[in-house]
């Protein structure tokens, strides 16, 4: 009989003074949690649901069965965990803050800028407007990955990515390169990038996981339901959340016996990729939970389609709003990174969010005495 357990942050308050104390910062971040949610699933269903605050997690965790008390332990553990900078060659990313990754697609079909950014002069342009704005990392792409996109052979995607990275890595900027085939991987990292993000998790090509050990580099494991060419193929989720959930375990699992360090996996839950609106939505809402796999959350929703789809089918250049709320709610959420085409708006929108954050640290106006 398949049990498993999830602690899911449900109650959330501008800072722990609020609580009296009896609430944790979540994953290190700037988001405070006081209530969560203990839940079991047996055979794909939800059968047992406790509410918890830190100062009863205990006896609530202890009334899970044998076989899933200690996973609750080190989910309770992992949400209350501050996780280490990233080490990006010359550059270190602190996680205690939401940071910003800045898109950089050096192909001809991507879904919002497709053919925009190929030339050697509009990438500079697009890098160092993208550094002066606030991007912590800038994240350059040679295959489009949106639904009917064709594949790319790694001989072009080489020949697209490296003079990009080259020259973003040359002004001084974090690259990180988005790609799935291990010999972009090799000749990105070569290139001068720091930083493997991997839409299919390190399943779609066999020798990716040893590349991305041997170097040493931290890599963003996304979800994604597709094994093959086509990541959006083959959906069939009994609870989006939970299987999202259950499958990022997975591939963290098989990373870590792999030898790729726990310290340089980062986790996306991919948002539009092989899910429905409904599944999209219930993912973000659900984003908080997925800190209780111990690693630093990157979420991707900017100029999704689930945008246009709430909102009069705007084309993708103009979700500029629906972009900016989905990066708010990650926010909110704890999400360490955002990855995102609109660098000056998000990072507008993060400082302001931060210095509310910081203001609720400080205000007392509202306790006694």
């Amino acid at each position: 009989m398949s049990e498993s357990v999830y602690i899911r942050p449900i109650g959330f308050v501008p800072a722990p003074q609020s609580e009296q104390g009896n609430a944790i910062r979540l994953a290190g971040t700037m988001v405070y949690a006081g209530r969560f949610a203990v839940i079991l699933r047996r055979e794909g269903q939800v059968v047992e649901r406790w509410l918890a605050t830190p100062d009863t997690i205990s006896q609530v965790l202890g009334q899970l069965p044998e076989a899933t008390g200690s996973a609750g332990e080190a989910q309770w553990a992992n949400l209350t965990m501050a996780h280490p900078p990233l080490e990006l060659g010359a550059r270190t990313v602190r996680l205690d803050q939401p940071q910003v990754m800045g898109i950089l697609n050096v192909t001809p079909d991507s879904f919002s800028d497709g053919g925009v950014h190929e030339s050697p002069d509009t990438v500079r342009e697009r890098c160092a407007a993208m550094v002066e704005a606030g991007a912590s990392i800038v994240d350059v792409g040679g295959e489009s990955t949106r639904p009917g996109a064709k594949q790319v052979w790694e001989g072009d995607e080489i020949e697209r990515v490296v003079p990009a990275i080259e020259t973003c890595a040359g002004m001084g900027a974090a690259v990180s390169v988005d790609t799935r085939k291990a010999a972009v991987m090799e000749a990105a990292l070569e290139a001068g990038a720091a930083l493997i993000n991997d839409v299919s998790g390190l399943t779609h090509d066999p020798r990716s996981a040893e590349v991305v050990a041997r170097a040493g580099c931290p890599v963003v494991l996304m979800h994604a339901p597709g094994s093959g060419a086509d990541l959006h193929a083959g959906a069939n989720y009994i609870n989006v959340v939970f299987d999202v959930f259950d499958a990022l375990r997975a591939r963290r699992d098989a990373a870590l016996e792999a030898g790729i360090a726990a310290r340089n996996i980062l986790l996306d839950p991919g948002i539009g990729f092989g899910k429905s609106l409904g599944e999209n939505l219930a993912l973000i809402n659900a984003l908080p939970l997925f800190h209780a796999l111990g690693h630093p959350l990157l979420v991707g929703a900017s100029r999704k389609r689930m945008i246009g789809a709430l909102s009069h089918e705007e084309e993708a250049d103009a979700r500029l709003g629906g972009s900016l709320a989905l990066a708010l709610k990650a926010m909110e959420a704890g999400a360490q990174m955002l990855r995102v085409h609109d660098v000056a708006e998000t990072v507008q929108a993060r400082n302001v969010w931060r210095g509310l954050r910081d203001a609720a640290l400080t205000d007392f106006g509202d306790l006694p005495g």
